[in-house]
């Protein structure tokens, strides 16, 4: 006999039985009748007794299929991120730190979709908005600043800049981070360059001041190539400058 979670999330929209939740998940994108099983996973959702794991499975099932629950699920659990049910479920093998976040920011990128088929895509955009608020603080497994799309950095923006602010004040003060903030701060500058060129790449440029790490220089590679004017000249020369050998084959040429 099939447990309730097996039911909802261990059966594929093709009938067979699986045990990686993603061909559910994935599966959904492509099969209207995933809607028949929201109802189910928003009670697993809400119940206490049930497992973290099916928890945590099914916010995560619901975010990805653009389900206001799944989304409001999400904000509140950013209000005191490591409160949630949850928390240390998923670890990082990087950094040895939780990284559900980033999974469930993963999920709401994906959801794009299908969140403007249900009309839930203002929620989307709030979803985003609460995890880019918590990115000074809990890490996202490089699934947060690449994974904005264009409007949700506009609409975000004010939230992204200060998150950064926050985080360049607490690298500069010298706080112990248990993981590499710096790089995800860059991620998230490079998202800005899109819409705004000259401040996002200064944004990168602060940030490696405060932690020049070899890691954050490559990934601020990205900035150089989304960048059409000068300012990503400048940083390209000053990735090549002080960049490891790696960093300067990443510019292709731009330094």
């Amino acid at each position: 006999m099939l447990t309730r979670f097996e039911e909802l999330l261990g059966i594929d929209f093709a009938g067979q039985r699986t045990d990686d939740v993603d061909d559910v998940i994935y599966g959904g994108y492509d099969h209207a009748e995933h809607r028949e099983r929201v109802p189910g996973l928003v009670a697993l959702l809400g119940d206490a007794s049930a497992a973290d794991r099916e928890r945590y499975l099914a916010c995560l099932t619901l975010v990805a299929w653009g389900e206001p629950v799944g989304y409001e699920t999400v904000r509140e659990a950013t209000l005191e991120p490591r409160k949630a049910p949850w928390y240390d479920l998923l670890i990082d093998r990087k950094f040895s730190v939780d990284s559900s976040y980033g999974h469930l920011s993963a999920a709401a990128a994906d959801s794009r979709e299908l969140a403007e088929e249900k009309g839930s895509s203002a929620l989307r955009v709030e979803t985003f908005r609460s995890l880019v608020r918590i990115a000074d603080r809990e890490y996202f497994e490089e699934k947060l600043g690449d994974y904005l799309d264009e409007d949700v950095v506009r609409a975000c923006l004010p939230d992204i800049l200060d998150v950064i602010s926050r985080g360049l004040g607490s690298l500069t003060a010298g706080v112990p981070y248990r993981f590499d903030v710096a790089t995800q701060l860059v991620d998230l500058a490079n998202s800005v360059v899109v819409v705004d060129e000259e401040p996002g790449v200064e944004l990168v440029l602060q940030i490696l001041r405060a932690a020049p790490s070899g890691r954050a220089m490559a990934h601020a590679v990205a900035a150089v190539h989304r960048a059409k004017g000068p300012a990503g000249q400048v940083l390209a020369g000053q990735l090549y400058r002080s960049g490891t050998a790696h960093v300067r084959a990443l510019l292709g040429g731009r330094g």
